[in-house]
């Protein structure tokens, strides 16, 4: 029964696409796409695979990660550096986490900076990173004697509220608020991060017959508003001092949001989706249609995290919605990878039910990408899913367009002064441009310059992490990859992950040209 059902919801779908072919086959390999996934360190989801590992071992499987989601063309990931109020790097603000060292406060041994180690190896493969932090969060259980002493809940345990078998940090305090700020802010001054990321944890998820005890911090900051106004007040202005301490820092780094995946029921908003679910604005207290109309965010990720044709919240219901309500942002859509094969909604064991959503998804056009919740789930099973992605979906690498706020024209283009090519490598060196800071450099392949079209996703090569050295951008490529181009094609990809204008370059011999050093007082 369940095989002919969803027979015929597979029918009804090709026949809708059969509709917009052309639409579709604009977008089967699209050129610009954000594909990330989600790298929980939490009670050890993801990474490091257990809090007893050594570091040695901890740096393979962490590459191992990254490996993967390289050959299976993904672009960002977005790691979990602070869950429960710790740190995943060095910091006088929280202590080292448990689920990195096996004890909290210790530092790892031999001690090195994970954080800064996660980004260059990150960045090596061409991936953005998005440093994801759990903000209200301070504890995961009840037992505080496996907390350090240095953690905030011995250290200000007037901030905390305990509930449903957790400890959170108060919201509404302002000098909650002013820690939290301080601890993001470390992280953008301190780290070459490209994105802040905050997950679906604000006011915590409703416990029955629990009550989240804010009285105090009600009557003392209300001001008049409901409850509900008050919670959703305190949550906004947080955001809202997030991202204007980002962008006074470094106005290149992003700030994304994946809520939980109804903003609010038509039952009780006739601007809400048609369903039936716990909703953001009336059960987290968070309101992401005020951050995206107030252009606080960069990004939106609302987690979809349900099948197709869901009785009580359907993703191709949810993704309509959002894709009409989306303003100012990045709209990305968040996929339910630890559903396939594990829920009782019996869609989840189709392998084709993730490779539908993300076609139907790009029949959108505002919504410009997906992500995947966890790593483990395409790393270590399911991987029918996995072929059925990387022979389709992402057969060919895509770049992660710019966020709408920060799109701009790179006026620079690159300079090739030197080409050189053997048996091993093919060589390239570019002037290091005067008014452009480049993250990345993007190389193209054709057959005759006439057919470089950097527009055409089969054509990328490869996305190289830029090192500046004596005033040059220099990079390799295996002979290997190259050997089958007759000519080429590179662009800068900016910090802002702006793209500009190609330079062509015809690989039938090596050649070197002699020029002046140039000035570059504007960098």
């Amino acid at each position: 029964m369940h095989k002919n059902k969803y027979f015929l919801y597979s029918i009804l779908f090709l026949l809708f696409f059969g509709a917009t072919m052309n639409a579709q086959e604009k977008t089967m390999y699209p050129k610009n796409e954000f594909r990330g996934v989600w790298i929980a360190t939490v009670v050890n989801i993801d990474w490091p695979k257990t809090n007893t590992d050594n570091v040695e071992k901890e740096k393979a499987d962490y590459l191992g990660i990254l490996d993967t989601y390289k050959k299976l063309n993904f672009n960002a990931v977005i790691v979990q550096i602070r869950s429960v109020g710790d740190a995943f790097y060095p910091t006088e603000l929280a202590p080292w986490s448990r689920f990195l060292t096996g004890k909290e406060g210790l530092a790892p041994s031999p001690n090195y900076d994970t954080l800064a180690w996660m980004i260059e190896e990150a960045h090596k493969r061409g991936f953005e990173f998005h440093a994801w932090l759990n903000p209200y969060r301070a504890t995961f259980d009840l037992n505080k004697k496996q907390l350090s002493p240095t953690h905030d809940v011995f250290k200000h345990p007037e901030w905390m509220i305990e509930y449903g078998g957790k400890i959170y940090y108060d919201p509404a305090l302002p000098e909650v608020q002013e820690h939290l700020t301080k601890v993001v802010k470390e992280v953008v001054d301190k780290y070459d991060i490209d994105a802040i990321h905050f997950d679906d944890y604000f006011y915590p998820y409703t416990v029955p017959g629990k009550v989240f005890n804010d009285k105090a911090s009600f009557k003392k900051y209300g001001a008049g508003l409901s409850l509900g106004d008050w919670r959703r007040a305190n949550v906004s202005n947080f955001v809202h001092t997030i991202s204007t301490t980002i962008k006074a820092s470094k106005p290149w780094v992003q700030f994304g949001i994946s809520p939980f995946g109804v903003w609010r029921n038509k039952s009780a908003d006739p601007k809400g989706s048609d369903t039936q679910s716990t909703a953001n604005y009336d059960d987290l207290y968070a309101d992401p249609v005020l951050w995206m109309d107030q252009k606080w965010i960069d990004y939106i990720m609302p987690q979809l995290y349900w099948s197709m044709n869901n009785s009580k919240a359907s993703y191709s219901k949810l993704v309509k919605w959002w894709s009409e309500n989306s303003k100012n942002t990045a709209i990305y859509i968040g996929h339910a990878s630890y559903k396939i094969r594990g829920d009782a909604d019996k869609s989840w064991n189709f392998a084709n039910e993730i490779p539908t959503q993300v076609n139907f998804a790009r029949s959108f056009k505002n919504v410009g990408g997906s992500a995947y919740f966890s790593a483990k789930w395409f790393t270590e099973k399911n991987f029918d899913v996995v072929r059925l992605l990387e022979e389709n979906q992402y057969k060919y690498p895509a770049l992660p367009v710019a966020v709408p706020n920060l799109k701009r024209i790179v006026i620079d283009t690159p300079v090739v002064t030197e080409f050189v090519k053997d048996s091993t490598f093919y060589t390239f060196s570019i002037r290091v441009p005067l008014n452009t800071k480049v993250r990345y450099m993007v190389l193209y392949g054709a057959n005759h310059i006439s057919k470089i079209n950097i527009n055409d996703a089969t054509q990328i090569v490869d996305k190289i992490a830029v090192k500046e050295i004596d005033n040059l951008i220099t990079f390799s490529i295996p002979a290997q990859k190259m050997k089958q181009y007759k000519a080429c094609a590179v662009t800068f990809i900016d910090y802002f992950a702006n793209e500009s204008t190609p330079t062509t370059v015809a690989l039938k011999k090596s050649f070197k040209i002699y020029s002046p050093a140039q000035p570059n007082e504007n960098r």
